[in-house]
């Protein structure tokens, strides 16, 4: 084993910066003096006899002069900043699921843990997003009448997809869904035939709401690729953080559990 145990990076496109760790395979720094070698295209530590080197992911290129803020961090390892001379290229961003439904083409929804389809060859009449879940709030502040929609809400009609930050709803009139119990309660969990996952819940008679961690969408022509669960949903969360907080000047976010246990906050 190297004396490093990883090299990780996290590329911050606002600030043209990245964060650089080095962790250590027993969280603690070497006995010897150790050297760390910023170039380019890669990283570099040595000390003692041995030598631990990374490279950088294509396109990326660092600026090695502009390296600061080096300190020790207690079970993580070194920490440093340094500035990107050439960042990842747009493409490198991780899939969104808004770019990625088109109306008037068909899709199946696959469970993403076991590939059972869900809905098949289902066509998209119209792909919307919805409104933040402050924007009732909004309406508001900027409205001198009481407002009209305080007690509304947003159903799809047949055709329809509503795209909401960690999830989307669909009109439930393809029929390819299972409650557990729809008479026991208003929001029913929609489960998955094969494995039992739970998939999403039933909003209404004639909504469905599916979870962007639960189900994969490909178009009809493609194929199901199935993808590691830790990595699917990591992948997921990203998404939603990145496209959140890009849109927004200050945020909190919380994680929470299907239990109502809150496990992150940001």
């Amino acid at each position: 084993a190297g004396m490093a145990g990883a090299f990780l990076m996290e590329i911050r496109r606002g600030t043209q910066s990245a964060l650089l760790v080095i962790r250590y395979a027993a969280a603690e720094l070497p006995s010897a003096p150790a050297e760390v070698s910023v170039c380019a295209d890669s990283l570099e530590v040595r000390s003692g006899g041995s030598c631990d080197a990374a490279a950088l992911p294509a396109g990326v290129r660092l600026a090695p002069s502009s390296c600061r803020g080096l300190r020790r961090l207690r079970g993580e390892g070194l920490h440093l900043r340094v500035r990107l001379r050439s960042p990842p290229p747009a493409a490198d961003v991780v899939f969104t699921l808004r770019e990625s439904l088109k109306p008037n083409k068909n899709y199946i929804f696959y469970c993403q843990l076991c590939g059972d389809i869900v809905v098949k060859d289902w066509k998209f009449l119209r792909v919307l997003p919805l409104p933040s879940e402050n924007w009732s709030d909004l309406v508001e502040e900027w409205c001198c009448h009481p407002d009209p929609f305080a007690r509304s809400t947003l159903h799809p009609q047949h055709g329809d997809c509503f795209l909401g930050d960690t999830f989307f709803l669909l009109n439930s009139g393809y029929k390819s869904h299972v409650p557990e119990s729809p008479k026991s309660k208003e929001n029913t969990r929609v489960i998955c035939k094969r494995c039992k996952t739970m998939l999403g819940e039933t909003v209404s008679s004639d909504t469905v709401k599916y979870y962007v961690t639960e189900v994969v969408i490909q178009p009809a022509e493609g194929s199901f690729s199935p993808a590691p669960r830790s990595q699917f949903v990591q992948s997921m969360v990203a998404q939603c953080l990145l496209e959140l907080s890009s849109a927004k000047s200050t945020f909190r976010f919380t994680v929470k559990g299907d239990n109502g246990k809150t496990y992150i906050l940001v």
